[in-house]
């Protein structure tokens, strides 16, 4: 999807430093992002374009808005990609010494030198987390997914036990705090047989990966619930 140059002579002079290295399309930030190498470069974009998002909220300027937003996100993700490479390979531009050198800087230390406070290091690690598919459907939706709801998506939850029955009773309540808020949530639908129209264009493939197993896990529930109970 492409969103159209923004005037960038229009935005107020505080506004126009912030932005000075923002491309003036969408399609273009996309290209530079993708080949950012540097993690401090990629926090740069998120900062500016935060700060761009910021101005159209005030100026109700819904095109500029999203634009920035959908910029944020991507430079955010980047960030993620390469703070994840360093734990891979180890070495990348902040390796002390260069690339290959023996002493090599961690995960936190890299982000911390590129002007990241741990919150935004786990956030951009969060975002990157997310399968390409889901993520350029959220970003590319008529409204963009925030960096929060992205990181949100991105984490990496434990897994569910193989046995619920050998959990702690703290862990129990957990696990049935989570399963009522997304009952609740689902009973606070409408029942109109609608529900599909809120999807967003661009989430097909998100819905088409989530619902199988959404229907699958409630079908289950369902049946050991009336076993306990002794239902029909």
């Amino acid at each position: 999807m492409s969103a159209p140059a923004f005037d960038a002579a229009a935005l107020p002079p505080e506004i126009r430093r912030l932005n000075a290295r923002l491309p003036g399309s969408y399609e273009a930030a996309r290209t530079a992002l993708a080949a950012c190498e540097s993690i401090d470069e990629c926090q740069d974009w998120a900062n500016r374009a935060e700060a761009l998002a910021s101005y159209a909220k005030q100026a109700e300027d819904g095109e500029l808005r999203r634009l920035a937003d959908r910029i944020q996100a991507r430079a955010v993700r980047r960030c993620g990609e390469l703070l994840k490479e360093i734990n891979g390979r180890g070495i990348n531009q902040y390796s002390e010494g260069g690339v290959g050198a023996d002493t090599k800087l961690t995960q936190r230390q890299a982000a911390a030198a590129a002007g990241l406070s741990k919150r935004q290091q786990v956030t951009a690690v969060r975002v990157a987390n997310l399968p390409e598919q889901r993520f350029e459907d959220a970003v590319d939706a008529e409204r963009p997914a925030t960096v929060t709801a992205l990181a949100d998506m991105g984490r990496q939850r434990r897994p569910a036990p193989a046995s619920f029955r050998a959990l702690s009773a703290r862990r129990r309540a957990q696990y049935w705090r989570r399963l009522r808020q997304a009952l609740e949530a689902l009973n606070a639908l409408p029942p109109d047989g609608e529900l599909a129209n809120v999807v967003p264009a661009g989430a097909a493939a998100t819905v088409d990966e989530l619902l199988p197993r959404a229907r699958a896990l409630l079908d289950a529930f369902e049946r050991d619930w009336r076993r306990r109970r002794g239902a029909p």
